[in-house]
């Protein structure tokens, strides 16, 4: 069932949308007229370069109170924690696979942007190619602050507790079980409906993350455009002190304005945040044998230069019908040339029996040997192959054409699992006949 949101939204993935909070307030005809409603600066946010081919062109054009051009100069954010960028290069990467229990809520008040801790990535901000990988749990509001991101766009997955985005064009409420993605650049507040938050986020350096292409699928299944959600225009009339974050290759820097930013009264174009709930999605599997790639579960993508090699694809892994006839219906042992990171949001992950818990991750890289732990195979092998669906469940992937490379956190923290190797020992050895 779809889940109710307490704002107004508009529906379709990257539509040319057009909308006001204020009658009148956005210009007919031209983007950029001479005299604007109202006095209002227009200012034009791009996504994309100005000669991306249409299909790919992604700006809004902006109607606000203030041009965000009117700020002192940033300085250097001393609470930066365990946030990191790319290149991640801090510790050597590992060929081992790595697995982390939940991380734990704080102690101390933190907000959204402090309470963001990366566990790895791969590429590079300054070349606008990779990925970087975060986890945020956090126990207070942002007040008096905002946050952008410079560096990429921002896919936001709640695990426990809401989140309410206030952007510069809208409001969004994201729930477990959803996913909301901020463009780069577009200044945003988090607060926590539920008091407490915890979840992760993907930040994609590359090419905007995209609808899959379908292929012989056909015109309709996996995530359908009309699904994505859009917020309509709001602004903040508020004359008071805000803290300004953004995150500017790879490191944090602050200003403070003596006004909220969030005063975008009207806009239109096809560049702006968005949410997607996850059980809309329509599974694909198959009606005969053999067990489809995982790719037939890819909700987005962020395509590299290389067709079909994603610099990003964002994996699920939702409730589903499995009716296989003779066939190993958990995923299949596999080493794979792309790089998984995986997260659990609620339920159990039919590959592991035990020790992935909802809040933790894992990381398998190129060439990896994984699958099965030995209690899920043994399980598999034996069971009556009846239809069954998997019920209450929700795991996802971010798989990536680089390597992961995890940060000095991921590596030392005692949430690593160090026995996570145990989980494949015991396999007795193929009986050949003699």
């Amino acid at each position: 069932m779809p889940r109710d949101t307490p704002f107004e939204t508009m529906s379709g993935f990257a539509n040319s949308f057009a909308t006001e909070a204020v009658p009148g307030a956005l210009p007919v005809g031209r983007n950029s007229p001479q005299k604007t409603p109202f006095g209002l600066y227009a200012e034009q946010l791009s996504g994309s370069a100005f000669t991306a081919p249409r299909t790919e062109n992604r700006r809004s054009w902006l109607y606000r109170l203030r041009p965000t051009a009117s700020h002192a100069p940033f300085n250097p954010y001393e609470r930066a924690g365990l946030l990191r960028s790319g290149p991640f290069d801090e510790v050597p990467p590992t060929p081992n696979r790595l697995r982390w229990d939940p991380l734990p809520l704080p102690d101390a008040p933190t907000d959204f942007v402090d309470g963001l801790v990366t566990y790895g990535g791969n590429g590079d901000v300054g070349t606008g190619n990779g990925i970087a990988i975060h986890l945020y749990a956090a126990n207070q509001p942002m007040a008096s602050r905002v946050f952008y991101n410079a560096d990429g766009e921002l896919l936001l997955l709640p695990q426990q507790g809401r989140l309410r985005l206030e952007t510069e064009l809208g409001r969004l409420e994201v729930a477990p079980g959803e996913i909301a993605v901020v463009p780069r650049g577009v200044r945003f507040r988090v607060l926590l409906p539920d008091g407490t938050a915890r979840g992760y986020v993907c930040e994609n350096y590359g090419a905007l993350f995209k609808l899959p292409d379908l292929g012989p699928i056909g015109a309709n299944g996996l995530a359908n455009p009309r699904d994505f959600l859009t917020p309509v225009a709001w602004f903040e009339d508020v004359d008071e002190r805000t803290e300004v974050v953004q995150k500017y290759q790879g490191r944090l820097w602050t200003t403070t304005l003596d006004h909220s930013p969030l005063d975008v009264v009207a806009w239109h174009g096809n560049l702006a945040p968005y949410k997607y709930d996850l059980a809309r999605f329509n599974t694909i599997n198959t009606v005969s044998f053999d067990h489809p790639d995982p790719s037939i579960f890819t909700v987005l993508t962020a395509p590299s230069e290389i067709a079909g090699t994603a610099n990003c694809d964002f994996v699920i892994f939702p409730p589903r019908w499995m009716v296989a006839e003779d066939t190993f219906r958990p995923p299949w042992f596999h080493r794979n040339i792309m790089n998984e990171f995986m997260g659990l949001i609620h339920g159990a992950y039919d590959a592991k029996a035990g020790g992935f818990a909802p809040g933790g991750a894992s990381l398998h890289n190129c060439m990896s040997g994984h699958g099965p732990d030995r209690t899920s195979y043994e399980r598999a092998v034996t069971a009556d192959l009846k239809p069954h669906k998997i019920e209450n469940t929700m795991a996802f992937m971010f798989e990536s054409r680089w390597v992961i490379r995890p940060t000095r956190f991921a590596t030392e923290t005692p949430l690593m699992q160090l026995d996570y190797d145990d989980c494949w020992a015991g396999f007795a050895k193929a009986d050949l006949p003699r």
